[in-house]
């Protein structure tokens, strides 16, 4: 029998079953004996039939994809999540589409994502309009922001605690003896370096310090670079930065020790955030606080899962708790 020609009549007649157990037995999470799903295998392999997805979207209104927007993966962070992100939705059932966009071009390409009738949306180092935010509540299609939040937004959110992240870091610096610290930050439109700094200027005034400088990375890689040589430039240079990720702070630790000539941390204590794996390389031994990626992941998943069974979409945001980890980069604390 030719194989495109192979339906599931044909699968159900060689099984002995009904179409509706062929079916079932293709459908994720479906109730089906195990006897009667291993009939159905065996003649689906014997006849070369598989199942056409597109097929059975159609029909059942279910496509089973998830829309992952990603403005860019320079960031050693995010491909880690999207990679996680991929394996916990295919064990649940569900396929990832990925969709790349530039700054100021999210809403566009989001408008795309919904003609694959997508049944969530997560946003990866990118964020929509209001408006748009709106219209996808209004459809029943839930949007989860990662890794960033936009108050007053109708779309769920998942972060670490930035603000007790960066306040960690502030205590870590003041009782290690440093007094000239400065601050990298990331994008300023960003939740995440806002709350970073937020939490780490907090940190500093409750050791009785104020931060000597600042610069913005955007977080690039040669922005990174390029605020660290104008930070080193002026006069009275800090004896400690914290960076708002490490994406950045490998960049910094670059330039002080390539262009500078410069020794971390026995000059200059750096201290990032995220804790990519590249952090605890030799070359690097970089201090930064840890995100809990799994935990992370978990609370989108479960945060999406649950509005898509429900069909309700309900703004969510879950904070996970994040822990500072030190290595070589940073002088240890004096207490």
């Amino acid at each position: 029998m030719n194989k495109s020609a192979v339906t599931s009549s044909d699968v159900a007649g060689l099984a002995g079953v009904s179409q509706s157990a062929v079916s079932r037995a293709f459908s994720p999470g479906a109730s089906i004996a195990p006897e009667t799903r291993n009939k159905v295998l065996r003649a689906a392999e014997k006849l070369g039939y598989r199942p056409n997805a597109l097929a059975r979207a159609m029909i059942s209104g279910r496509s089973r994809l998830v829309a992952v927007l990603v403005a860019y993966l320079d960031n050693q962070f995010y491909p880690l999540a999207l990679e996680q992100l991929s394996r916990e939705l295919q064990a649940r059932g569900y396929q990832i589409l990925i969709f790349m966009t530039d700054t100021g071009n999210q809403d566009t390409v989001v408008q795309k994502m919904l003609q694959y009738q997508v049944e969530a949306i997560i946003m990866l180092s990118a964020e929509l309009s209001s408006s748009l935010a709106r219209e996808c509540a209004a459809t029943g299609t839930p949007v989860l922001l990662f890794n960033r939040y936009v108050p007053g937004l109708p779309a769920s959110s998942v972060t670490s605690d930035n603000l007790e992240g960066g306040r960690q870091v502030a205590h870590f610096l003041a009782d290690g003896g440093h007094a000239r610290i400065a601050f990298i930050a990331g994008q300023e439109n960003s939740s995440t370096s806002r709350d970073r700094e937020a939490g780490f200027c907090k940190g500093l005034a409750e050791r009785g310090i104020t931060p000597v400088a600042r610069a913005v990375g955007g977080y690039r890689f040669e922005g990174a670079a390029a605020a660290a040589r104008e930070l080193f430039a002026a006069a009275g240079r800090p004896d400690a930065v914290f960076v708002a990720n490490d994406h950045m702070a490998f960049a910094v630790m670059d330039v002080l020790r390539g262009e500078l000539g410069l020794r971390v941390p026995q000059d200059v204590s750096v201290v990032g955030y995220d804790d990519v794996p590249e952090a605890s390389w030799g070359g690097y031994d970089l201090t930064s606080v840890s995100q809990n990626l799994g935990e992370m992941i978990q609370a989108t998943i479960d945060i999406l899962i649950s509005q898509i069974d429900r069909q309700q979409v309900k703004r969510k945001a879950a904070i996970i708790p994040a822990k500072l980890v030190v290595r070589g980069s940073a002088r240890p604390t004096r207490r």
